[in-house]
């Protein structure tokens, strides 16, 4: 006797034909995906199986109303391989029916390694499944107010979410669409952008899925088990903002923190990361670069002016990319149009 799945609850959701394109298909199954990850029914992780979708594709001639025989392509596991099915689906049933042919109501599989699908079995009609009454199992009756008690009970979900995101932080719908998805992305970035004092909320974003992100998928680690609270990301970013690191010191600064655990400000003092804002010892880096390379800074004044940036990097460099760059700017163009 196989117990594997004994205890464990099958929900299953069937639409109406309402979807008549793949981005049609792929908004409703991403949408629902969000949905039954908010709501903690399940991980949604549909290539370990607690998430599989079915479709059924039929089509029509131009002009009718009819749809012909459905077809049903069973346990498809990625989004990928949703899409790629149906539109395999819809290919392979346009063409029969243009040779003249006929298509059997049937349930079909998909084979990624060929990219096609391939028959299962036949699809019967319902009287062919011989349903009769479970006399053991009473009507369930589903009333409005029970309807409207665990509707009051749903925590926010993706759609309401992603929309609070735009408004209340200032996201794009993109950022936000991304964010609002994840229960432990979402909260993990609230917590961030409360904790934040002067720094603009959204940066929270911008950290969370450029390079917080970045770390994960390379590192295997999920939000849960990072070194890095909410709490110390908001930190680093204040410390960014206050002017003490450059962006790219606070990246440096951040992959250190994921690996250690240690605090931004922590780090920076143990590592000698500030920032360097003196306008003098700015002033004479950059003299010093411009002295060492002569040739350039006649090609310069000949026109090339994208040296510009070249020097920068050089002065950057020789400050060991420690410098203010705003100051360090602003002072490279003071000494060029001098020289």
């Amino acid at each position: 006797m196989d117990l594997n799945r004994a205890g464990v609850g099958l929900l299953e959701i069937v639409s109406e034909p309402d979807m008549h394109s793949i981005e049609d298909v792929r908004a409703y199954a991403t949408n629902l995906r969000a949905i039954v990850r908010a709501m903690g029914i399940n991980s949604g992780d549909m290539e370990k199986g607690v998430l599989r979708f079915e479709a059924n594709i039929s089509i029509r001639p131009f002009g009718t109303k009819e749809l012909g025989p459905r077809v049903e392509i069973k346990n498809l596991n990625s989004f990928r391989a949703m899409e790629r099915g149906i539109t395999y689906e819809l290919e392979r049933q346009a063409k029969t029916l243009d040779a003249g042919g006929k298509v059997d109501q049937e349930t079909r599989g998909w084979n990624e390694e060929k990219q096609c699908t391939y028959v299962q079995r036949s699809k019967e009609d319902a009287h062919d499944y011989r349903y009769f009454t479970e006399p053991d199992l009473p009507p369930l009756v589903v009333d409005d107010a029970w309807i409207e008690r665990v509707r009051a009970s749903l925590p926010e979900l993706p759609a309401a979410k992603a929309s609070r995101f735009v408004s209340q932080y200032n996201l794009t719908k993109i950022e936000a669409a991304l964010l609002s998805t994840d229960a432990e992305g979402s909260e993990y970035f609230e917590n961030c952008a409360h904790a934040l004092k002067t720094a603009p909320k959204r940066t929270a974003a911008t950290w969370l899925l450029g390079e917080i992100f970045a770390w994960i998928n390379q590192s295997g680690e999920t939000l849960s088990t990072l070194k890095v609270s909410p709490a110390m990301l908001a930190e680093l970013i204040e410390t960014a903002q206050s002017g003490l690191i450059n962006l790219n010191t606070a990246k440096t600064v951040l992959i250190e923190m994921l690996g250690s655990g240690k605090g931004a400000k922590a780090i920076i003092e143990e590592k000698g990361l500030a920032q360097i804002s003196d306008n003098s010892f700015i002033s004479d880096l950059v003299k010093s670069v411009l002295a060492q390379y002569p040739a350039e800074l006649a090609s310069y004044h000949a026109g090339k002016e994208t040296l510009s940036n070249w020097f920068f990097g050089q002065v950057m460099k020789a400050a060991s990319g420690k410098a203010n760059p705003a100051m360090l700017r602003a002072e490279l163009e003071k000494q060029l149009k001098q020289n």
